[in-house]
C-alpha cells in the first residue's frame, strides 16, 4: 500500500510558503518557496510540481532548482494564464499549494561521466536550471559542460546574474544568440536561431549527452543540428512539460498515443519520441 505521507504528496496540496519573488523579465518571475512542514522537496532536475492558488486553480510548473541547494525550491512563471498570472501578484509570506513533485526528469545518474550539451530557449531555461545547477554544484562527476541559450531579443533573458556568472566560469561554454537585437542594445554574442551557434559547437560525440527545453517549433531543428554532430538518438533528451495538466494521467490532456507525458515523461530521449506517431517534431 501507499504510504500516508506519498498519498498527500499526490493527492493533496501541501501548504508552501512564498519566500521571495525577483523579477526575471516582463513576463516572467522567479519564486522561492520552502514547504511548511519543514521537508524538503525531494525533486530530481527536469520534474515538475502542481501548483494551486487559493480560489483560482492549479497547474503545473517545472521546478528550476536542484535538489542541491538546500530545502526551498524555485519555480519560474510565465504569465499567461488564469493560475499564473495570480501567482504573479503574489507577495513574499503568502501560501501556495504544492504537489508533487511528478513525472521522470533527467536521467542523473546515467549522466556521470559524460559530456553535457545544454540547449535552451527562452523559458525553456527554467526548467533546464535546475540540471545545469546539479552539474555545476557536481562538476567533479562531469565532463566538459556547454550551455547554448537563446531568447527573441536580449531584453527577454532569463537569470542574468547567474548568466553572468557562468560567463566567468572557467568551466562551463555558455554561448547564447537572440534572434533579433535592437541597434541602441549592445550585444556581444550570436544574432540569429539558436541554430546558428551549432557550427563552432566542440562536442565528442559518443560522450555528449544533450538535454533540449524549449518552444515545440525549436526542438525539430536542434534535433537535426544535434545529429548532424553524430549524437546517438538515445542521448539526446527532450521535455514535453508544456503538454501537462493534472500530472497523474487522469485527465488525459497530455496523452501520446498509449504514452502519458506526465507518468512517463516529461523528460523523453529523441529515440522514445520517434515511436510515438503522434509527436510533431
Amino acid at each position: 500500500m501507499i504510504n500516508e505521507a506519498i498519498r498527500k504528496s499526490l493527492y493533496l496540496p501541501r501548504p508552501a510558503k512564498l519566500i521571495e519573488v525577483d523579477t526575471l523579465a516582463e513576463k516572467e518571475k522567479l519564486f522561492r518557496l520552502q514547504l511548511e512542514d519543514g521537508n524538503v522537496l525531494d525533486h530530481t532536475p527536469g520534474q515538475f510540481v502542481q501548483v494551486s492558488v487559493l480560489g483560482t486553480g492549479e497547474a503545473p510548473i517545472s521546478i528550476a532548482s536542484s535538489p542541491t541547494r538546500g530545502p526551498a525550491f524555485e519555480l519560474g512563471v510565465r504569465a499567461v494564464g488564469n493560475v499564473t498570472q495570480a501567482l504573479h501578484r503574489l507577495k513574499p509570506g503568502n501560501i501556495l499549494g504544492i504537489r508533487g513533485p511528478f513525472g521522470n526528469g533527467f536521467p542523473v545518474p546515467e549522466l556521470a561521466g559524460q559530456d553535457l550539451l545544454f540547449i535552451a530557449g527562452g523559458i525553456g531555461l527554467c526548467p533546464l536550471r535546475s540540471i545545469i545547477q546539479y552539474a555545476l554544484d557536481k562538476r567533479q562527476q562531469f565532463g566538459k559542460v556547454i550551455l547554448l541559450y537563446g531568447c527573441r531579443q536580449p531584453v527577454e533573458q532569463l537569470f542574468r546574474q547567474e548568466l553572468h556568472e557562468w560567463r566567468e566560469r572557467e568551466d562551463i561554454v555558455l554561448l547564447e544568440s537572440v534572434d533579433r537585437c535592437p541597434a541602441d542594445i549592445a550585444w556581444e554574442g550570436s544574432v540569429g536561431v539558436i541554430t546558428t551557434l551549432f557550427p563552432s559547437l566542440d562536442v565528442e560525440a559518443n560522450r555528449t549527452v544533450a538535454m533540449i527545453v524549449g518552444p515545440p517549433i525549436m526542438y525539430r531543428y536542434v534535433v537535426a543540428e544535434c545529429l548532424k554532430k553524430g549524437m546517438a538518438k538515445e542521448n539526446i533528451l527532450l521535455s514535453l512539460e508544456r503538454r501537462m495538466k493534472c500530472g497523474m494521467g487522469f485527465c488525459g490532456h497530455c496523452q501520446i498515443d498509449n504514452t502519458y507525458v506526465c507518468l512517463e515523461g516529461p523528460v523523453f530521449s529523441y529515440a522514445r519520441l520517434e515511436q510515438l506517431k503522434e509527436v510533431e517534431l
